[in-house]
């Protein structure tokens, strides 16, 4: 994919079993768009996370649902649209986690907002009640010399 080129776009069940061709698809996407192994594998991870949000959150696991996940390369940004028609989300009443308590307590799942944050450039969230749902995120594509230097 070159730099530049129209979105692509894949729409899925909201099904945790759809998850893996989501993966596939950004695994493809993020290749060809010339992003490192640990890259591929931080946009890959948020965008799953968001995804499984999405079934569990905004679908309440109604496997009858649909996900658009669409891509936007740019020149050196490769931003992905993840779309639902689900229940709305207010990201600005999630606190950030104590990491130390939540892994003291051994607890599972609550950080997909958090990892998203820390894999993506940025992660933006646009909503309306009652319509459709957006999450963006965003990785910015260093040039061959600033990957050298990371």
């Amino acid at each position: 994919m070159e730099a530049g080129k129209k979105k692509i776009s894949k729409r899925i069940p909201s099904r945790t079993e759809s998850l893996a061709d989501v993966r596939e698809f950004i695994d493809h996407a993020a290749r060809k768009y010339g992003f490192s192994e640990d890259d591929i594998a931080s946009i890959i991870l948020a965008v799953d996370e968001a995804c499984t949000n999405i079934i569990k959150h905004a679908y309440q696991y109604a496997a009858d649902k649909e996900i658009e996940i669409s891509i936007f390369p740019g020149t050196r940004s490769f931003e992905i649209r993840i779309y639902d028609n689900g229940n709305s989300f207010d990201p600005s009443q999630i606190r950030p986690p104590d990491l130390k308590e939540h892994l003291g307590h051994k607890r599972r799942g609550g950080l997909g907002v958090y990892l998203m944050k820390r894999l993506m450039d940025k992660v933006e969230y646009n909503y309306i009640p009652g319509k459709r749902n957006e999450v963006r995120l965003i990785k910015y594509r260093m040039d061959s010399t600033a990957q050298a230097r990371r």
